[in-house]
């Protein structure tokens, strides 16, 4: 916890930054909070900066239902190459993980670890199978295993794999070796 609020200290103007600039895309709220499942499947409110326009879902389905090669990739990894709801600001965030700072207030809080499976929403749950409970028995993290192998090249079966590889043998020396690769 001392090195996410060390973290937090030091990274609050550019966090500052960062919101301004998402705020003076659309005048809508910078920072938002979305309901993830971490340690043994409890729900917490998992905060980011806001990389998508604010109507995203409706967005996405209409997306979706007009494309089959979007709906193909959408089910198979569960993102998009060309995703219309991410903003400019957006991309940048997203291609520099900028958008996951706002979770070291979670990890304050005790709802996340700095490193871990990231944190899933409940729809997922089904796509982990047996190995949820192994994967959630530690804290989800800001970063983790999956995020450090290449997380945009890999399938969703493929980060089950290395988030119950992470959960199976955690050590404090992977920890920092994972956070090094960050």
């Amino acid at each position: 916890m001392g090195v996410a609020a060390t973290a937090l200290f030091l990274l609050l103007p550019l966090m500052l930054l960062i919101a301004v600039l998402v705020w003076a895309g659309d005048r809508k709220a910078p920072i938002f909070r979305h309901t993830r499942l971490g340690r043994d499947g409890r729900s917490f409110g998992c905060l980011k900066f806001r990389s998508m326009v604010t109507d995203g879902e409706a967005v996405l389905a209409a997306h979706l239902a007009a494309s089959p090669r979007a709906r193909a990739e959408w089910a198979a990894t569960h993102k998009l190459s060309d995703d219309p709801r991410i903003t400019a600001i957006g991309q940048v965030l997203r291609k520099t993980s900028l958008d996951e700072l706002p979770q070291l207030w979670n990890v304050l809080r005790g709802e996340m670890s700095l490193v871990g499976p990231r944190p899933i929403v409940q729809a997922e749950v089904a796509r982990y199978g047996p190995a949820f409970a192994t994967c959630f028995a530690v804290p989800p993290g800001v970063t983790g295993l999956w995020q450090v192998s290449g997380r945009s090249d890999t399938s969703y079966a493929e980060r089950v794999a290395l988030d119950l590889d992470y959960a199976s043998r955690w050590s404090l020396r992977r920890d920092i070796a994972i956070m090094l690769r960050t």
